[in-house]
């Protein structure tokens, strides 16, 4: 087993709360609508979406690898804009690695837009880091994701767009 980490950064046109209220706060109702070809639904299998909650995201047949992934939210820091996760089960977990934990932060950038940075830290089944093309492959499925949501939240200029508490309600 060998300890591994994945970072990228991403630059968004979407403001920080909004992307945040989305892709964070209220994941399980927009990523469905924002990504409905690859994801089908998120599931709260425990907790009410803050820290020790446990999500599964059902996956459409267009996920050839594996149909789902159950997460637990480690950090959920609504000011500062971080968010930690761990895979407790499915995805590659089992299959490439015997851990896998994500950390994303969100700043805002002097025009109005955010950046996102994301850090994986993993550890792998075998004797050697996973592949390039792994490695590739993970950055991919998450910028798909992170692409759709700003394509929907460009197009949905309102969504969003209240307070974080109008959120958590819904």
């Amino acid at each position: 087993m060998v300890l591994g980490t994945i970072v990228d950064k991403h630059k968004s046109p979407i403001a920080v709360e909004r992307l945040w209220k989305a892709l964070i706060c209220d994941a399980h109702n927009f990523m469905p609508k924002a990504l409905p070809q690859v994801i089908s639904s998120i599931d709260l299998l425990e907790g009410d979406g803050g820290v020790g909650t446990i999500k599964k995201f059902n996956f459409t047949e267009v996920v050839k690898e594996f149909r789902y992934v159950k997460d637990r939210v480690e950090i959920m820091d609504n000011e500062n804009h971080v968010f930690r996760y761990s895979i407790v089960e499915g995805g590659i977990l089992g299959f490439k690695v015997n851990s896998y934990v994500a950390e994303v932060t969100f700043t805002s950038s002097s025009d109005g837009d955010c950046f996102a940075k994301l850090k994986i830290e993993y550890e792998s089944l075998g004797d050697s880091l996973l592949s390039e093309e792994d490695v590739r492959n993970i950055k991919q499925g998450i910028q798909t994701m992170v692409k759709a949501a700003e394509r929907f939240l460009l197009a949905n200029p309102n969504a969003y767009a209240q307070g974080l508490e109008e959120v958590r309600t819904k």
